[in-house]
């Protein structure tokens, strides 16, 4: 087969789709991989490490796309590259479809074969595709949620958590999978106080046995979001349904609840997000203010890091590309009901059940 790597063209973009080690190993295989130049060269990857494991060097995306039978890439494609897409060729990247129709009606336009990281289950219905960057960005959420309170930034001026006598930051993580998990465990380890939402008892009871005394698990429902937003100074939306898009917890109505200066970091936006006003924003240029509460809303906060994200990607996408690679699409999908769910589209019609529910409108297989 042959392989296609991109110059990723998102904005604020800096990952790759695949290692030099990756492109050793499907040249291995027995396939040719085509990776363009500089692609790598945000990740701090040369186009010679490439080229010496067997890579064949290409100037531009228009001949990748048109030469690749199936193309390797990070983040869904943008306008220019959908244009490229054609009939059958099969794309193995993030496309978040449920939370964008634009997105979803372009690439079902051209026939592609839309093979998603983020809804491929393994036999334990995990999503190790998605894992990792959530790993990054539950991290990362954090992080940035910390600069965003301070002043200036346009935030409430205070510090995670606290110094003696003056006390921590409340942070409030609605969601306790993946990124809940790590981001509460980073505030946790900074010294904030800590609160983890979630609908899954058993989630929290294990979360309870595994985190920090300054980690507090509830619970959530309705009540119990309403009468802790207005205690918090960062509130972290890390809600998941797999494909599907995510739930509204904070209602518009909510804000005026809240602090003024606090921060809300909606790591699903590009889901959808879990709060009524969230929209997507760019790393240049990533918060917005509503109601006094500053709004963090960037779609690919991984991107950011992007050595340690290309290599954590790549360590969890190159098995299942080489699999997809040798077996076709067809043959990948009947390996069980975890890799048909990757299978997003086809032939123009939608096949995973999640993106199609979003979507009642639109063909379906």
């Amino acid at each position: 087969m042959i392989i296609g790597i991109p110059r990723e063209v998102k904005a604020d973009e800096y990952r790759v789709g695949l290692l030099p080690v990756g492109a050793e190993l499907l040249v291995g295989d027995g396939h040719t991989v085509l990776f363009e130049r500089l692609a790598g060269a945000g990740s701090g990857f040369d186009d010679d490490q490439y080229a010496v494991v067997g890579a064949e060097l290409v100037d531009s995306a228009e001949e990748i796309y048109a030469r690749a039978e199936m193309v390797v890439k990070v983040k869904e494609p943008q306008p220019a590259e959908i244009a490229l897409l054609r009939d059958g060729q099969v794309a193995f990247c993030y496309f978040h479809f449920a939370a964008d129709r634009e997105l979803t009606e372009a690439c079902l336009a051209t026939g592609v074969v839309a093979v998603a990281y983020e809804t491929l289950a393994d036999s334990q219905g995990r999503l190790p595709l998605l894992a990792p960057m959530s790993e990054v960005a539950g991290r990362m959420s954090i992080q940035e949620g910390a600069k965003c309170l301070e002043r200036p930034a346009g935030g409430r001026g205070v510090l995670l958590g606290g110094v003696p006598g003056v006390m921590p930051a409340r942070v409030l993580v609605l969601g306790g999978g993946v990124v809940g998990t790590n981001a509460a465990r980073i505030a946790a380890g900074l010294g904030a106080d800590v609160f983890v939402l979630d609908i899954d008892l058993d989630r929290l009871r294990h979360l309870s046995e595994i985190m920090p005394a300054n980690v507090n698990t509830v619970y959530s429902d309705p009540h119990a979001v309403r009468e802790l937003l207005p205690t918090a100074d960062l509130v972290i939306g890390a809600v998941l349904i797999p494909g599907g898009r995510c739930p509204r917890l904070i209602a518009r109505d909510d804000l005026r609840t809240m602090k003024e200066g606090s921060v809300i970091v909606d790591v699903g936006i590009d889901q959808g997000g879990c709060v009524e006003t969230s929209r997507p924003t760019t790393h240049h240029d990533p918060t917005y203010t509503v109601d006094g509460v500053i709004h963090y809303g960037v779609t690919n906060i991984p991107g950011a890091v992007s050595r340690t994200s290309s290599q954590a990607l790549c360590n969890a996408t190159l098995p299942y590309a080489r699999r997809l690679a040798a077996l076709g699409a067809d043959a990948f999908a009947d390996l069980d009901a975890g890799h048909a769910l990757a299978i997003n589209m086809r032939a123009g019609k939608l096949t995973n059940p999640a993106v199609a529910e979003a979507f009642d409108d639109l063909p379906r297989a």
